[in-house]
């Protein structure tokens, strides 16, 4: 099995700045999970899975990171790789990013410095999973060179598979 470097968990690009989560960070996390709807989790439950994530990038090297505005701060959304439905090997990239901050670009320029850093890593490839409805993360996905792999199904519907060689 090839060992891969660690992503770097300190990213930055002409807008924004990407570094490891802070357990304050938990109230604007659980108001990102809240606008998803089906309610708000409890506070604890946000600052389990902050602790979790933090424990965990430096073992597996590869970590979701707050997305903030160069100007002012703001926490807008995440974005970073995960194993989700893929592998440590093969990881898939994963971003979400409040409604207020949609239709500017955020998302596509985060997620390609998330995949410069996986490059940087050795990997060869990424992965994505997007439901068939989320027309703005495919958009998202193409403008990085992410094509259509397959289709599966599950309990909540289709689901997309795409992929991204690296260089």
């Amino acid at each position: 099995m090839p060992a891969f470097g660690a992503m770097s968990f300190r990213l930055e690009t002409e807008r924004l700045t990407m570094r490891r989560w802070v357990e304050a960070d938990a109230g604007t996390l659980r108001a990102l999970h809240a606008e998803r709807g089906g309610g708000t989790p409890p506070v604890a439950e946000v600052r389990a899975l902050i602790a979790k994530q933090l424990a965990a990038s430096p073992t597996t090297g590869i970590a979701l990171l707050p997305i903030r505005l160069r100007d002012g701060g703001d926490l807008i959304g995440y974005c970073g790789l995960i194993v989700g439905r893929s592998t440590l090997e093969e990881p898939e990239i994963a971003y979400e990013l409040f409604r207020h901050a949609h239709g500017r670009g955020y998302a596509t320029e985060a997620a390609r410095a998330v995949v410069d850093a996986a490059t940087a890593t050795g990997r060869t490839r990424l992965w994505a999973t997007v439901r068939t409805w989320n027309a703005a993360s495919f958009r998202v996905l193409e403008k990085l060179g992410f094509a259509r792999h397959h289709v599966t199904t599950d309990d909540r519907g289709e689901l997309v598979w795409l992929t991204r060689a690296l260089p």
